[in-house]
């Protein structure tokens, strides 16, 4: 006895599920992409987000001033104090560039000028 069904596909009950799934996902995929794009949600979105920076102000202050205490105790460095020594670093690398330019234009006069002959003297 052979099977006369072989070539037809088996039954899967989730096939309607899935289906259902995919039909509905990109029908919110759809009305997400609309409504995200649109220039209404643009401009919601970017009075939310003014609202949650001037809202945060207070704590980032709070938070910054407490980092400077822990680190002070600590004795680490901070922002400023890096910031402050990359400032100095950046003073002194324009010193020295200064200085190389200058030394180079002092030198060049001298390493143009031939080289004066040597007099043989009467030695042994």
């Amino acid at each position: 006895m052979s099977e006369s069904n072989s070539d037809s596909k088996t039954f899967d009950p989730f096939d309607a599920w899935r289906g259902m799934r995919d039909a509905s996902l990109d029908a919110w995929s759809k009305a997400m992409i609309e409504a995200v794009g649109s220039e209404a949600y643009a401009k919601t979105s970017g009075a939310l987000l003014d609202a949650y920076l001037t809202a945060s102000i207070p704590f980032r202050e709070m938070l910054e001033k407490s980092m400077v205490r822990a680190l002070g105790q600590l004795s680490m460095p901070t922002r400023a104090d890096v910031a402050g020594i990359a400032e100095r670093l950046t003073n002194i690398e324009m010193k020295l560039d200064d200085l190389d330019a200058r030394f180079d234009a002092m030198a060049g006069p001298v390493r143009t000028k031939p080289a004066a002959p040597r007099e043989e003297g009467n030695g042994q």
